[in-house]
C-alpha cells in the first residue's frame, strides 16, 4: 500500500471507529464529535477505560496493536458495565463490532472509577501474560531478536547450533512492513508450517536511526532478497511470494558497502583494487586438494579435526559427455555432493570431486574409477599450514572453480572463485545502462526499487522512459559467507538491498553440537561469547554465574533478614 492509500484506510478506521462509539463518548461526558479527531479520539478513550495515555502509542505500533485491539475492546464494554463473559466473548468474536449494539441499543452508564484490578486469578493470569507478550514483541521486534545458525556458510567463525542476539538498534530497527502477523513468529507457525501472516495491507519501508553504519567485515542477519520458497526447509518445491520482511533470514559477512568494488581472483578477494583482510577471529575456510603418499585412514583426519571431506574421481570423457550422466551430476552439483574440477580437451577423462560413491550402483554403472590417494578438503589456513607439514602429505593446494553459474547468468566465465569486478550500488549514484549492464541491475531497477521495466531489443524503458543511465534509490551491499566453497551468498543471487537487513550479531548465548554426547553436547567454551570485537573469542559464563549465585544469596540473606525482624 502506497502513503496515500494508507492515509485513506486510516480515515475510514476513524469513521468506523466514531459510528461504532460517538454515543458512549457522550455518555462518559465528552462531545461526540470526539470520537472522529484520529490520535485525539485515542488518547480521550483511554481516559474513558481509566488506562494510561502511554497505551495510545502501543495502537500505533504495528503487530503490537493486533494485542491492543482485542484489550482495548473488552476495556471499552467493561467500562460501561458491560462486564460478563458473554459480552466479553461477543465483542472479542465480533472483532469488536459488538460495541456498535452497545452504543446503539443498550442504555449504559460509564463508570468512572472502574477498579482495573480482576477479580479472578484467571482474569488476572490473562492480564499479565498480555502485558509480557507486548512487551517481549516490542523487544523481539525494536531491540533484541534471538536467532539460530542453521547452515555452515560462516563456519568456523559462527557454528550450526549457535544460538545467537541480534541486535535491532545498531543498524536501526525496522518497523514491520507485515502489519497482520502472529508476534513473534517469521514465515510459518511452530508444529503447524501453516503461513504466519496475511500479505494484507502492508506499511511503506520505515527505519529508525541507527548509531552505526553497517562496516565491511560485519556479520549482519538480512532478509534473503530472491527468497520464494514456501518455507525455508521446505523440499517440496512449492513457492510462494512473501513480504519483504517475511523473507528467509540469512546471516553473512558484509565484504562490499555501497560504492565499492569488488574482484574475486583465484578466491582472493579483493575491494576497491585491496586484498580484504578479515578480523583475527574469522575463519575462513575453503577446499583444498590434498594429495598423500597413500590412501590416509580416519586416524589422519580425526587429528586434524577434519570433517568436510570429499572423494576425487575421474570419469571415462565420452561416458561424461553422456545425457543421463550430465542428468546425474546435475542432481549431484544441486544436492553439493559433486563438483567439476578438470576438464582439459587434450584428456580422455573427466576430473570430478564430491561424495557420489555413496551411490554405489551408479558408481559401478558410470566405471568411475576414485584416486585413493587424493582428497578435497575443507581447511583453515591454520589447518593448511599444519597438515603440510605432515609427512603423509605431498602437496596441498587450494581447489579454484571452474565457471560456474553465478549471478549475473550473463557472465559465463565467471565463478565463486573467479569473479568480478563487480561495482556496488550506492544510494544516489547513477550508472550507465544498456544491453550489457542491464543484467546486473534489471532485479534491482524492477523488484527492489519497484519501476517497470521493459527491453525491446536494445532499447531500455523505465517508467515508460527510454534509458540510458539509472540513479540508485537505496543503498546496497555484497554479503559473503568466511566457508567460501560452502555459502549460498551474493555470488549466486546478487545485492542485498538495504531495506532488507535486520541486524547485527553482538551476543552467542549457547552453542549446541548434536554430535556430541552428554554435556560435550554444549560448546561450553562458545557460552556467552561476543560476536564481534578484537582478539580471540572470550567467554564470559562464569561471570554470569558468579552474578546468579550473586543475586540467589543476597535475596536469601533479605529474606532471612526479613523475617527475623518479623518476628
Amino acid at each position: 500500500m502506497t502513503i496515500a492509500e494508507w492515509f485513506v484506510f486510516f480515515l475510514i478506521l476513524q469513521v468506523i471507529h466514531f459510528a461504532g462509539t460517538w454515543k458512549l463518548y457522550k455518555e462518559a461526558g465528552y462531545q461526540p464529535w470526539h470520537a472522529l479527531v484520529p490520535i485525539y479520539n485515542a488518547i480521550i478513550l483511554m481516559k474513558i477505560i481509566n488506562r494510561s495515555s502511554w497505551w495510545t502509542i502501543l495502537l500505533f505500533v504495528p503487530v503490537v496493536n493486533l494485542i491492543m485491539f482485542p484489550v482495548i475492546w473488552v476495556e471499552t464494554i467493561r467500562s460501561f458495565g458491560r462486564n460478563s463473559t458473554k459480552d466479553t466473548v461477543l465483542v472479542l468474536l465480533t472483532l469488536g463490532f459488538y460495541i456498535y449494539y452497545v452504543n446503539y441499543t443498550q442504555k449504559v452508564t460509564h463508570i468512572t472509577d472502574r477498579s482495573l484490578v480482576s477479580k479472578t486469578k484467571a482474569g488476572d493470569t490473562i492480564s499479565s501474560l498480555l502485558f509480557a507478550i507486548v512487551v517481549a514483541t516490542i523487544v523481539h521486534t525494536y531491540v533484541m531478536q534471538p536467532f539460530t545458525i542453521p547452515t555452515s556458510s560462516l563456519e568456523k567463525t559462527l557454528l550450526i547450533g549457535d544460538f545467537l542476539f541480534v541486535s535491532k538498534f545498531h543498524y536501526g530497527a525496522r518497523t514491520p512492513m507485515t502489519t497482520v502477523a502472529l508476534p513473534m513468529v517469521h514465515d510459518s507457525i511452530p508444529l503447524t508450517k501453516q503461513k504466519s501472516y496475511m500479505k494484507w495491507p502492508q506499511l511503506p519501508y520505515f527505519r529508525f536511526p541507527g548509531f552505526q553504519k553497517i562496516e565491511r567485515e560485519d556479520i549482519v542477519v538480512f532478509n534473503w532478497p530472491v527468497d520464494t520458497v514456501y518455507q525455508f526447509f521446505d523440499e517440496s518445491g512449492r513457492h510462494i511470494d512473501k513480504p519483504l520482511d517475511k523473507r528467509s533470514n540469512y546471516v553473512k559477512r558484509c565484504v562490499g558497502t555501497p560504492g565499492d568494488t569488488i574482484f574475486i581472483k583465484d578466491g582472493i578477494l579483493k575491494v576497491n583494487g585491496k586484498e580484504l583482510i578479515l578480523p583475527e577471529r574469522a575463519k575462513p575456510q575453503f577446499y583444498y586438494t590434498a594429495t598423500f603418499k597413500e590412501s590416509p585412514s580416519n586416524d589422519f583426519f580425526s587429528t586434524y579435526d577434519i570433517s568436510d571431506v570429499m572423494f576425487v574421481f575421474e570419469i571415462d570423457r565420452k561416458l561424461w559427455e553422456n545425457k543421463d550422466v550430465q542428468e546425474y551430476l546435475k542432481i549431484k552439483r544441486k544436492q553439493k555432493e559433486a563438483y567439476l574440477i578438470e576438464q582439459q580437451k587434450d584428456s580422455a577423462t573427466v576430473t570430478i570431486t564430491g561424495n557420489i560413491a555413496r551411490d554405489s550402483e551408479v558408481y559401478i554403472k558410470l566405471n568411475i574409477k576414485r584416486k585413493e590417494s587424493i582428497f578435497n578438503i575443507n581447511l583453515t589456513e591454520e589447518k593448511v599450514n599444519a597438515i603440510k607439514k605432515d609427512g603423509r602429505v605431498l602437496s596441498v593446494k587450494r581447489f579454484i572453480n571452474p565457471p560456474t553459474s553465478v549471478f549475473p547468468k550473463t557472465e559465463k566465465n565467471w565463478s565463486a572463485d573467479n569473479y568480478g569486478p563487480l561495482y556496488i550500488p550506492q544510494q544516489g549514484k547513477t550508472v550507465a545502462l544498456n544491453i550489457a549492464t542491464l543484467p546486473l541491475y534489471s532485479r534491482l531497477i524492477s523488484v527492489y526499487e519497484h519501476h517497470d521495466l521493459k527491453v525491446s531489443g536494445n532499447e531500455i524503458r523505465i517508467d515508460g522512459k527510454v534509458a540510458t543511465s539509472y540513479t540508485f534509490g537505496q543503498n546496497y551491499y555484497w554479503m559473503m559467507g568466511d566457508n567460501r566453497h560452502n555459502s549460498e551468498d551474493s555470488r549466486f543471487w546478487g545485492f542485498v538491498p538495504e531495506d532488507h537487513i535486520v541486524g547485527k550479531p553482538v551476543f552467542l548465548w549457547m552453542s549446541w553440537d548434536t554430535n556430541g554426547k552428554g554435556l560435550n553436547k554444549i560448546r561450553w567454551e562458545r557460552l556467552f561469547t561476543t560476536v564481534g570485537g578484537e582478539g580471540q573469542p572470550y567467554s564470559y559464563f562464569k561471570f554470569f554465574l558468579i552474578a546468579i549465585a550473586a543475586y540467589f544469596g543476597i535475596t536469601f540473606f533479605l529474606n532471612k533478614r526479613r523475617e527475623k525482624a518479623d518476628n
